[in-house]
């Protein structure tokens, strides 16, 4: 496509050399963090205290996380402070519902552009903190997620070929959000938990048509989720097929997140590892979900399985999905710095 004909950023370089060097450690959940906070529903509005980006609104709000990087920035800033802190390289940023589609929930849709422009700022403004602390080279990943909807699976058993979202709606909504991700000074993109590999290509799409109108090519990281022990996505891939199907964006890296805890995620892993000839990256959830949908591994525990993955060979970028909180990301990051990156001369011939 003609976006790779684009000037690349300067991240692609300075990515690589650091990847070539070390496995780079990825942040943890925001989400695991933000429920930590306790926010009522006028905090998440920005009430009590005066705060200039104070939301109005007839619908309720509490629960939309990604709201408060308008309304409680500094709570954000510091979770990404304390994420950097404790090792890593590569922070997400607040965005992963901040499209028109996910927003839509919330009747937020008109706030997409400075949900994701306030977003990657405070992202910004936590790893300049964290680097003029200890000198640290950190990257600001813009957190593109998958959506509530599927554009290769109707909602409706009576109706198999219904569809709740089209590829150009995906590929509009997806294209606002990287526009402004771009605008607030994201250094790469993360196409994350996919369930659905057209949403994906949807999202791909919108980068490089972000992409031609910035001028420059970010690196994009392409995330998938297995979402059962069958070891496939939602929209029934292997972790082969997968990488198939996204091989022609050329990520930077492609990898699996959340769904799984990081015992079930290995196999599928390993077989991502085997095929791909681009850098491989693993986030899983601190094991599963008990009864009350909250995540009980500690964070030694989740840093001993994913060490595995290191000393086997298979991964480039690690860090925590679900359940991951700074703690876990210090395991992470200390159980896997004596074990080298991925080699892509090992990897099978794609």
């Amino acid at each position: 496509m003609h976006s790779f004909m684009l000037p690349p950023s300067e991240t692609f370089a300075e990515l690589t050399r650091a990847a070539r060097e070390r496995i780079l450690i990825l942040d943890g959940a925001m989400g695991t963090m933000i429920q930590t906070l306790g926010l009522d529903e006028d905090a998440f509005l920005g009430g009590g205290g005066g705060h200039s980006c104070a939301i109005h609104s007839d619908h309720p709000q509490q629960g939309n996380n990604d709201l408060l990087s308008l309304t409680q920035p500094e709570a954000i800033e510091e979770i990404h402070y304390a994420f950097a802190m404790a090792g890593a390289d590569i922070v997400e940023t607040n965005t992963f519902s901040s499209t028109v589609i996910a927003q839509a929930d919330y009747a937020l849709t008109h706030q997409v552009q400075a949900l994701n422009v306030a977003a990657a700022q405070a992202a910004r403004r936590a790893m300049d903190r964290a680097t003029a602390q200890d000198g640290r080279r950190r990257w600001v990943a813009g957190a593109v997620g998958p959506t509530n909807r599927t554009a290769s699976i109707s909602p409706d058993v009576n109706d198999p070929g219904y569809r709740a979202v089209t590829f150009d709606d995906l590929r509009r909504a997806y294209g606002e959000q990287i526009r402004a991700l771009i605008e607030g000074g994201v250094d790469l993109i993360l196409i994350e938990t996919i369930f659905d590999t057209l949403n994906a290509k949807a999202a791909v799409f919108a980068c490089f048509e972000a992409f031609a109108e910035h001028g420059r090519r970010l690196p994009i990281m392409i995330s998938g989720t297995i979402t059962d022990a069958s070891g496939r996505t939602l929209s029934g891939q292997t972790p082969t097929a997968f990488w198939h199907s996204v091989r022609h964006a050329r990520p930077f890296t492609v990898g699996l997140n959340c769904a799984l805890g990081a015992d079930a995620m290995r196999p599928h892993l390993a077989e991502l590892a085997g095929v791909a000839d681009t850098l491989v990256c693993a986030y899983p959830n601190a094991g599963l979900p008990n009864a009350f949908g909250e995540y009980d591994e500690a964070p030694a525990q989740t840093a001993a399985k994913v060490e595995v993955f290191a000393r086997e060979g298979l991964v480039n970028v690690v860090g925590g999905c679900c359940g991951t909180t700074p703690e876990h990301i210090r395991e992470i990051a200390a159980a896997v710095a004596g074990h080298a990156p991925r080699r892509l001369e090992e990897t099978a011939d794609a």
